[in-house]
């Protein structure tokens, strides 16, 4: 039955709402736990190795490029304080010995060891220098080799990183659409009556893949970037805690338009999934009716209605790179204020001696580098509210149950097998699509296996929907449907159908060829089974036009052939399933007299010895059947054949003599 449940309008659910969309999502994961644990194994190491370059730095500086002040150092040394930078050499190296004594005023001599300021070192010639710090070249040349090791070892592991999240992510999505596409064909025919097909295929499609960024970036995002910030931290505080805190009183401030970005990126997120929905669902529907569109000239206001939602999509557009735009140019204003902090203080405790140049171009390093997660923060949250937004939709559709009984091997429950079809019967069945509009009221009646009986009346009098609720498009809301006396709810409904065939007054042919319409998936299926399927559907010469006969593509629909000719291939797909039932639903209603003829002689085929029922507008449909239903104000009012029902002169007769 359709209820406004099945209808699914784009809500705006709360934090709570999140919470429990996030252990909807975790469960899709279970499948790859060992890819991700070595993915986040793959984080963390990546992570350290991102800590250590500046560090790297700081030792290259400190030990080799600008040694700190060492205490073994003279006290005195030419009148100068001892807090004075001193390069050391070894005279007993012959080389070192010769310059130590070619220069002797600027050096200080203790043992086998002389001193020199590093002032000094601008007085001596080029290739003494580079002879006198030969072992810190030879360190800084190591250094060097070890930095290129670290860059080459974080390259490898942020590749092997990104192809593991990468192919998690497509398993996942591929995984998701997979039970989405399931999820969708069964649910009950109410459920797509009431749902446009372009939000639906924008779940599947777009939405969809928006996920996909959830498992890749943001999972990245949420361990990396988090660990290098708390690594960050931790080496900040360890190297030097006062100028951290100096550094960090920007911090609040960071957080503070974190928090408001995020808050407003969410809003402007679920608009932008709901204006695309609504242009695709738009733009299905200007596809589906273009016929109308142009029979009736209403060209110019469609396309009037479609720019109005364009333009709402580009204004929640719009919305969404105003934050972009505002929020990063703020991030990188509080990112060099806290560079200027650490310079105006880390600089003058340099001068002061109280801390080293290579810690200050370290915390330099390390505070760019706190700031990079920070700036991530804008494109991973646009990706995850994206993604969080599609996940809101998908969820909503996962979470809609209005499907009908599934076979007894996807659902566990015991369900009774159809071997074949040979008493149908209605007790007392009444239905409405809305409360308190009903369609259909007590309806009784039995059909034996082999008879066929016909349903004729007005339009709206419930002829349709009698079909639908035997095929269990829908369930009734009292009263029962009994198959060889068994409540029609207990059986198999895959087993059931694949008793029943259908041919309704607008069939739809599937893209692909003619065969694969026919054959439907009947592997079983001979070629020379085949060939009499198409004698008696008479559907001949349909395929001797065709370019490729029954090998013929069709598009979408079967929009290349005629109402009639797509009919006559319905009954040939009919013919195909070999059904115990058959139902007729207005078969004959758009077509020519002429190819009617055809119609009702391959009806006639497919009816042979099958219990049949027929849906008719055309009383010439009906009259050849062994009982006509008359329905009218939602209740049968006549039953009979063509000639008693005719003889009663009642309301048979009446429209019998209507439709002349």
């Amino acid at each position: 039955m359709a209820t406004d449940s099945a209808y699914f309008e784009e809500e705006h659910p709360g934090t709570a709402y999140d919470l429990k969309m996030l252990k909807w999502l975790y469960p899709l994961t279970r499948p790859y736990r060992f890819l991700l644990t070595i993915a986040i194994a793959l984080v963390i190491a990546i992570t350290f190795l991102d800590l250590a370059l500046p560090y790297v730095t700081k030792i290259a500086i400190d030990r080799y490029i600008v040694p700190r002040i060492s205490d073994s150092a003279p006290t005195v040394a030419d009148g100068h304080p001892a807090k004075t930078r001193h390069l050391t050499a070894d005279i007993t190296d012959p080389q070192v010995a010769d310059i130590v004594r070619r220069y002797g005023d600027r050096f200080t001599i203790e043992g086998t060891t002389a001193y020199i300021r590093f002032a000094d070192l601008a007085g001596l010639a080029q290739q003494d220098r580079m002879t006198l710090r030969r072992t810190d070249l030879a360190g800084i040349g190591s250094i060097t080799v070890f930095f290129l090791i670290l860059i080459c070892a974080n390259f490898m592991l942020n590749f092997v990183q990104v192809m593991i999240m990468e192919y998690t992510g497509q398993m996942i999505m591929h995984d998701l659409r997979v039970t989405l596409y399931d999820h969708i064909q069964h649910l009950a025919v109410a459920f797509f009556t009431r749902n446009p097909v372009g939000r639906l295929v924008t779940r599947v499609a777009n939405d969809t893949q928006n996920m996909h960024e959830l498992f890749t970036s943001v999972i990245t995002f949420v361990f990396k970037d988090v660990f290098l910030v708390a690594g960050i931290t931790l080496v900040l505080f360890v190297m030097n805690w006062r100028l951290t805190l100096v550094s960090f009183l920007i911090i609040p401030f960071v957080i503070f338009f974190s928090v408001h970005f995020s808050v407003k990126a969410r809003d402007v997120f679920r608009i932008l999934r709901v204006k695309l929905a609504d242009i695709n669902t738009r733009f299905s529907e200007t596809i589906g009716g273009i016929r109308v569109i142009q029979l009736f000239g209403q060209e110019r206001d469609n396309y009037r209605t479609f720019a109005d939602l364009n333009h709402e999509n580009y204004e929640a557009g719009m919305q969404q790179i105003h934050l972009y735009a505002l929020f990063m140019p703020i991030i990188e204003l509080l990112g060099a204020t806290g560079i200027a902090l650490i310079i105006f203080y880390g600089g003058g405790k340099v001068v002061a001696g109280a801390i080293s140049l290579g810690s200050l171009v370290a915390f330099l390093s390390y505070m760019k580098m706190f700031f990079r997660p920070i700036r991530d923060i804008a494109e991973k949250y646009n990706v995850m509210q994206n993604a969080l937004a599609s996940a809101e939709r998908i969820y909503t559709i996962l979470q809609h149950n209005d499907s009908v009984s599934r076979p007894s091997d996807e659902t566990g429950s015991s369900r009774d097998n159809v071997d074949g079809i040979h008493e149908i019967a209605m007790e007392d069945l009444s239905f409405s699509y809305v409360a308190g509009e009903p369609v259909l009221n007590n309806i009784s009646f039995n059909v034996r296996q082999g008879e066929s009986i016909a349903f004729v009346g007005p339009t709206g009098s419930g002829k349709t929907t009698l079909i639908n609720l035997l095929i269990r498009f829908y369930e009734p809301q009292s009263g029962r449907i009994l198959v060889n006396g068994r409540d029609i709810t207990s059986l198999d409904i895959t087993a059931l159908r694949a008793r029943i065939a259908l041919v309704t007054q607008d069939p739809f042919l599937f893209s692909g060829t003619i065969r694969d319409n026919i054959v439907a998936g009947n592997g079983m299926l001979t070629e020379e089974r085949l060939a009499d399927i198409i004698t008696a559907s008479h559907c001949g010469f349909i395929l001797d036009k065709l370019p490729h006969g029954i090998d013929t593509e069709l598009s979408e629909g079967g929009a290349m052939l005629s109402s009639g000719e797509r009919q006559l291939i319905s009954i040939a797909r009919a013919l195909a399933r070999d059904p115990d039932l058959i139902i007729l639903d207005e078969a004959t209603s758009y077509i020519d007299s002429n190819t009617e003829r055809k119609v009702q002689a391959a009806l006639s085929n497919l009816m042979q010895g099958r219990t049949s029922i027929i849906v008719a507008h055309r009383l010439s449909t009906a009259r050849n059947a062994r009982r006509i239903m008359v329905l009218h104000r939602h209740r049968i009012i006549e039953s009979g054949t063509h000639e008693e029902l005719m003889a009663q002169q009642g309301f048979y007769y009446k429209f019998h003599h209507l439709h002349l």
